[in-house]
């Protein structure tokens, strides 16, 4: 619990995740580890503190997880390329400076590769497809600077075929509305430039209908409240221009009670256990509610605002202003 963002604890859980080599679930979450490290190295730009992790450190473990059959990234070193590993390894490097260590041509060529007849991107050479991965790959595109070579109408086409009649997305079409899966698709229209698809008064309805009396967001109807969707959801409603049609201090509060004040990092509700994962989207949910003393956080790759913006790939999204500590 806590009414205030306890951000020096936050960075000191982020500093010490994976010190400890020896711990049982250090390698049972290995197929996460390129993931966590973005998750990580976010919320920290977010709270101005980039710089408390090892840029070098960092830089070479990205490049030790290259997947040179398939000129991809792996989650840790010596696992397959996947969409998710890649995407988070361009976005880590990104925001290090760093992307000139890869060869920029034959990511983007990976990327390419894994689009589907219909449309949608499978991650990895093995098939599996979702919305989530069509958005890893638009965002790894545009990141890369080779979003022109993306068959624009072919992505967009499957999107829409997974658009329901409640104006949400699923994770492939005929699949149920969630809000995780209305990121990945809002976001990804975003940067095509083809939010217009959108019902965007019914989506911004459906959005909203996800906050609960304590304040919280959940994913679906009828679940319960998580942290997560602080930025899922919000995300989405910030790229519509449609965050004031919920709570704001009710959702602030409820973010600001799932920290642990003891051992640092956030948790999908009060009481649980925390996690990076939980961190930084209750951290960028914060930054995009105007909560004082954070950086700007672009709401569509989900980075600083400021890199975003000096990249030249800001969209039109609106977060609530900042207000004064």
């Amino acid at each position: 619990m806590g009414s205030t963002l306890n951000i020096p604890l936050h960075v000191k859980y982020i500093q010490s995740l994976g010190e400890n080599k020896d711990d049982l679930v250090y390698h049972l979450t290995a197929h996460l580890r390129m993931n966590a490290i973005y998750w990580g190295l976010a919320a920290l730009c977010v709270m101005k503190h980039k710089d408390a992790l090892d840029r070098d450190a960092m830089i070479e473990y990205v490049l030790s997880c290259w997947d040179e059959e398939a000129g991809a990234f792996g989650a840790h070193p010596d696992h397959d390329a996947h969409l998710l590993s890649t995407l988070s390894a361009i976005q880590i490097l990104t925001m290090q400076d760093a992307l000139d260590r890869i060869d920029i041509h034959r990511v983007a060529k990976y990327v390419l590769s894994l689009q589907q007849p219909s449309g949608v991107f499978a991650g990895d050479m093995w098939g599996e497809i979702d919305t989530r991965f069509t958005c890893c790959a638009v965002l790894a595109l545009s990141l890369l600077g080779h979003l022109h070579e993306l068959d624009v109408e072919k992505t967009v086409g499957y999107i829409q075929r997974c658009q329901n009649f409640d104006g949400g997305f699923g994770a492939r079409e005929g699949a149920e509305s969630h809000a995780a899966q209305v990121f990945v698709c809002v976001a990804a229209l975003a940067v095509l430039d083809r939010l217009d698809i959108i019902d965007q008064d019914m989506l911004g309805w459906w959005l909203a209908e996800r906050q609960l009396p304590n304040g919280g967001l959940n994913g679906r109807p009828e679940k319960l409240e998580d942290v997560c969707y602080s930025f899922w959801v919000l995300s989405a409603m910030s790229i519509l221009n449609k965050i004031p049609w919920i709570d704001a201090d009710k959702l602030t509060a409820f973010i600001l009670s799932a920290q642990d004040l003891e051992n640092g990092g956030i948790a999908d509700r009060p009481g649980d256990q925390p996690d990076v994962f939980h961190t930084i989207f209750g951290v960028a949910g914060l930054s995009l509610l105007g909560y004082p003393g954070l950086d700007d956080l672009d709401p569509v790759y989900c980075m600083p605002a400021s890199l975003i913006e000096s990249k030249g790939l800001r969209k039109g999204w609106k977060a609530l202003p900042r207000r004064a500590a």
